[in-house]
């Protein structure tokens, strides 16, 4: 039986900050469902996710997704890719709602029930017509973690997704996640120390430690 192609393919990455190296020569193969992407600290978490998300260029290194290159189809590469990280400032202006409405616009693939059930699950209905920096810090993660859920993109990416979460939220969130994940057409990348209670991982992809 032949083997399925993943959505995305990771090739010869390196990466290093001034003086620190994270990646040399990183390969990786990522398929459709549940990855989790877990490691020690300072292993590139966090990193990894920024790169493919192209927050940040790498030295060397080609990324594919869906027969699309981060570097020769640039456009059609980031269209397929959902990152929004919740402590940027950029957010602070901007009500929960506005932004929620903006990434409705910029995803054909967006299901609004899927984000009304978000909103219900992680109780974020209260707090839409405030700006994120109105927010605390587990509520503009909540509202980031239910953009990324709804948005549909193929490679869905989420840091580190219990910070400041409370316990019916992080008991929500395991639930959501099974279901965003059906079908194997898309993958939801989460970076975190270890696994989550209650999820299931169709991968689990364990950075090196650091040399």
């Amino acid at each position: 039986m032949p083997s399925v192609s993943p959505l995305l393919s990771i090739d010869d990455l390196h990466f290093s900050h001034p003086h620190t190296p994270v990646f040399s020569g990183f390969h990786a193969r990522i398929g459709g469902g549940l990855v989790l992407v877990c490691g020690d600290e300072s292993t590139g978490k966090t990193t990894l996710l920024r790169l493919l998300a192209g927050d940040v260029a790498p030295q060397r290194g080609r990324f594919t997704l869906l027969g699309a290159s981060a570097v020769s189809a640039p456009e059609a590469y980031r269209a397929q890719v959902f990152h929004a990280d919740p402590r940027a400032e950029a957010l602070d202006p901007l009500t929960a709602q506005a932004w929620l409405d903006a990434q409705a616009r910029r995803y054909p693939g967006w299901d609004a029930q899927a984000l009304a059930s978000h909103i219900e699950g992680f109780a974020l209905a209260e707090h839409l017509g405030k700006t994120f920096y109105a927010l605390s810090t587990g509520t503009r993660r909540k509202v980031c973690m239910a953009a990324a859920l709804a948005s549909q993109a193929p490679l869905t990416l989420i840091d580190e997704p219990i910070a400041g979460l409370d316990k019916p939220s992080i008991a929500y969130l395991a639930q959501a996640l099974g279901c965003s994940s059906r079908g194997g057409e898309r993958a939801v990348v989460v970076a975190h120390y270890a696994t989550l209670p209650g999820v299931q991982w169709a991968q689990v992809l364990e950075l090196p430690p650091r040399q």
